[in-house]
């Protein structure tokens, strides 16, 4: 992997404005090795690595010498020998200590205060000249020391950079790429590192021999295994469609022009159309906002991944916005794709109050506002909720999403189609049953309510050995049952008062 131009001013701006300790993130510890050995000339190098001890920064080789990993002790222990006899090393000449998978000692006391010893004879001693780099794709910052501690990330590869990587494949390859397929790749390799791009192309070429607009597929299915590495997302398999969906004409419709972008988007942006950012379907619990997000996911062709922010909460100062930056950079790297995060109203319940928790959420919803607001990638965010009234305005704005939805209980036409749907799901439709009739004893039910209603009354009929279903059985199964409405009448009235208020976009006709 080639180490990035940003990356690379960023190592050595940092390294002479004197941050003493710059933390990477990442996993190419061979790549940040070489970008720290472009910058090294007339600097003494050591390296410590938790499994090997001491080892030789030119040759990567393990030392044999008493601060070699020796059987008996552990990775801390060797850490602190390291640390004690390194750590007036820069007064004599400038020194570079690199770090490797020492996250899990970072807590350490003893590895603290040597840290901040050496962070502080950087800042304060005339004539000391030392660097600490630690290495690790994983982020664990400890409060004691976390304002002498830069994180530095390489950035991923840019649509330019990726057109690159794939021109030189397919000449190494000898297989000729157009323009437009060129294009339509580089897309979806959106949000890949150059190791995974390269992993990917051996895999497209090996499957029919060159590289071609079908190739996206085979992209978009690799992309899934991340996902499968990863606890921050996790992947939704659905069979749900757009013609599952009863009544919402509106938000349909408004889908289905934004699924025709997104599967040409290389065409339109060239057009001068925006990526779509995302939708907020606000409403009744069990009124078709879920099944709109497996529907979205289908309509536009793409996976479906959801994010459950509670999975992101870490004990670490700094672990919990670690792992948001991860799970986003993980969307990105899978996109395009549909993200769903549910109930968004309980995924950042807490912002703008005072301590602990409320804190940490506080930080996650700002870091995902920016996210929304500068994201290039397509990533379509599917946000549902049901009450937004503790939610904060600036979520709402025009900007953060395309379009915002309220989807009301069903209306008599909605619920008539919700009803066939549901009997022609079970394959128990049949002309005697009186649509209008059981829509108008239905008022105030939900979609979740009538399906219920459907599912009881094909149960009762098997059960009683019947060879069709009936209006009278629907009917009396309608009869026993406690519409949401009822159940819910004080939160639903809530939740109409707060879409009236921001006057939000109704889903349905």
């Amino acid at each position: 992997m080639a180490i990035n131009n940003e990356f690379q001013q960023n190592l050595t701006m940092y390294m002479e404005t004197l941050h003493p300790i710059i933390y990477v993130n990442h996993y190419d510890f061979n790549a940040i090795d070489a970008a720290i050995k472009s910058i090294a000339n007339g600097y003494e190098c050591y390296e410590f690595n938790n499994a090997l001890g001491l080892v030789n920064f030119k040759t990567g080789s393990r030392v044999n010498s008493q601060l070699a990993y020796t059987h008996g002790l552990n990775g801390e222990e060797n850490l602190i020998k390291f640390l004690d006899l390194m750590v007036n090393e820069g007064f004599s000449t400038p020194t570079i200590l690199v770090l490797k998978d020492v996250h899990e000692l970072l807590h350490k006391p003893s590895v603290v205060a040597y840290l901040r010893r050496i962070a502080e004879n950087v800042l304060y001693s005339e004539g000391y000249e030392c660097t600490v780099f630690i290495l690790s794709n994983t982020l664990e910052i400890p409060r004691e020391i976390e304002d002498y501690i830069t994180i530095l990330e390489i950035p991923l590869p840019s649509i330019n950079e990726i057109k690159t990587q794939i021109q030189e494949y397919a000449q190494s390859a000898d297989s000729p790429i157009d323009k437009q397929t060129l294009d339509e790749i580089a897309i979806s390799f959106k949000g890949l590192n150059e190791c995974q791009i390269s992993q990917i192309l051996n895999l497209a070429f090996f499957h029919d021999g060159e590289l071609s607009r079908s190739d996206t597929e085979i992209i978009l299915k690799e992309k899934e295994q991340f996902l499968k590495k990863s606890s921050m997302l996790e992947s939704i398999r659905f069979k749900e469609n757009i013609n599952d969906i009863g009544g919402l004409e509106e938000l349909k419709f408004w889908l289905r022009r934004k699924a025709e972008i997104f599967k040409n988007l290389d065409k339109a942006i060239k057009y001068g159309v925006d990526v779509p950012k995302g939708v907020m379907i606000i409403g009744m619990p069990g009124c078709g906002k879920s099944l709109s997000a497996k529907a979205t996911a289908d309509l536009f062709k793409v996976p479906l991944v959801r994010l459950d922010v509670g999975r992101l909460l870490g004990k670490y100062v700094g672990e919990s916005e670690g792992n948001m930056r991860r799970a986003l950079a993980l969307a990105e790297g899978i996109s395009p794709c549909v993200l769903w995060i549910d109930e968004l109203e309980k995924a950042f319940s807490g912002i703008g109050s005072i301590g602990g928790a409320s804190d940490i959420t506080t930080r996650l919803f700002g870091q995902f506002l920016t996210w929304m607001q500068e994201k290039e990638s397509p990533v379509f965010i599917v946000a549902t909720a049901n009450d937004i009234s503790n939610l904060p305005p600036e979520l709402l704005r025009k900007g953060r999403f395309d379009e915002l939805f309220f989807v009301d209980l069903p209306n008599p036409a909605e619920r008539e189609s919700i009803i066939k749907i549901h009997l022609q799901k079970r394959k128990k439709f049949n002309s005697s049953i009186d649509l209008a009739k059981l829509a108008s004893k239905t008022e105030g039910f939900n979609g979740a309510d009538i399906e219920s209603v459907v599912k009881d009354a094909i149960e009762i009929s098997f059960v009683e050995h019947k060879t069709d279903l009936t209006t009278d059985d629907l009917l009396k199964v309608i009869h026993e049952t406690n519409s949401i409405s009822k159940t819910l009448q004080e939160k639903i009235k809530i939740i109409k008062e707060t879409i009236n208020k921001y006057k939000i976009k109704n889903a349905s006709r």
